[in-house]
């Protein structure tokens, strides 16, 4: 659990005392159980605070150092992820998966569907101040198909993000995307890209509850059918995340990808106090594990000090919920 009181400043520096002894490599200091207790019992703002008092004790920043060193050592990632600001880590995982090589759909899928709207703003200006460019302008270039199009919808939506759920519109709009995959030989791709583009992510949940309650199925069933094509393909990947988020990440956790440990702690540490319990009960459901066994066996086999406290950390994160 986070702790509910405010921390005084002997016990930031007693964090930072921690920190800089364990990337002292002053490690006989410390415990692994004061590291890992760092990076799980301690909120947002209490971290922020710690890289504040970090700087101004030993004049450096917490953030950039792990950051420099976060590529192939798993603690830093984690510590980097814990740290940074939400909207900063979501704009840079966006920028990677368009321009760090081959693209990577998932993620961008990723943080697209499962951030509430008000964060996706965040993220677009984010972008914009740090890369000097336009996220969406960005997706229409390196994104081809309809995942261009409907990603470029969802992105477009969170500039109605303060408005609150509308019932009774989700009924009109579901009704809209009924006729919109019914009333023709073709499905209507314009009228489903118009509403994904004027609803914000939490509307949009209500519109497929509303499907589901007018016809009796999800609207993910609907856009299977044959006459749905490549673009019901992937609409139904899209909806699918933003109606069951728990089930999207489960699943990029169960497959075999060369990036999996990533995946794994990214996973843990962005849905850490979000949705990480639903998370592990999709990913126990479908292979009769839990997410504590898999990190055991990603980070557990190896008698590196620096792989125990990852392992404590994303345990703990885990069982904190």
């Amino acid at each position: 659990m986070a702790t509910s009181f405010i921390r005084t400043p002997r016990q930031y520096e007693q964090d930072c005392h921690i920190l800089h002894s364990y990337f002292s490599g002053n490690v006989g200091a410390i415990s692994n159980k004061e590291v890992v207790g760092i990076f799980v019992n301690r909120d947002s703002n209490a971290l922020k605070l710690i890289r504040q008092t970090y700087s101004h004790w030993y004049g450096q920043d917490l953030l950039q150092f792990v950051f420099n060193v976060q590529r192939n050592n798993s603690f830093a990632r984690i510590a980097y992820l814990r740290i940074v600001e939400p909207y900063e880590r979501d704009a840079q995982l966006m920028r990677h998966s368009l321009f760090g090589g081959s693209l990577n759909l998932n993620t961008l899928i990723e943080v697209a569907c499962t951030r509430p709207s008000s964060e996706l703003l965040q993220i677009k200006h984010c972008y914009q101040t740090q890369y000097k460019s336009d996220l969406e302008k960005d997706l229409t270039m390196k994104i081809n198909g309809g995942f261009k199009e409907i990603l470029v919808a969802v992105l477009r939506s969170c500039r109605n993000y303060g408005s609150k759920v509308d019932m009774s519109l989700a009924m009109c709009d579901a009704k809209t995307l009924y006729e919109a995959l019914e009333s023709g030989k073709n499905i209507d791709q314009r009228t489903i890209i118009s509403v994904l583009s004027r609803r914000n992510n939490g509307q949009v949940r209500a519109i497929l509850s509303s499907y589901k309650q007018l016809y009796g199925h999800e609207l993910s069933k609907s856009v299977k059918r044959s006459k749905c094509g490549q673009f019901g393909k992937e609409l139904q990947v899209v909806i699918r995340c933003i109606q069951h988020p728990e089930k999207f990440f489960a699943k990029q956790l169960r497959m075999k990808n060369a990036d999996g440990r990533e995946i794994l702690i990214r996973t843990v540490v962005t849905r850490s106090r979000i949705d990480i319990k639903g998370i592990n009960k999709a990913f126990a459901t479908k292979t009769g594990s839990s997410l504590e066994n898999l990190v055991v066996r990603e980070f557990g086999s190896s008698k590196n000090k620096n792989n125990d406290i990852v392992v404590g950390i994303l345990v703990g994160l885990i069982k904190g919920g």
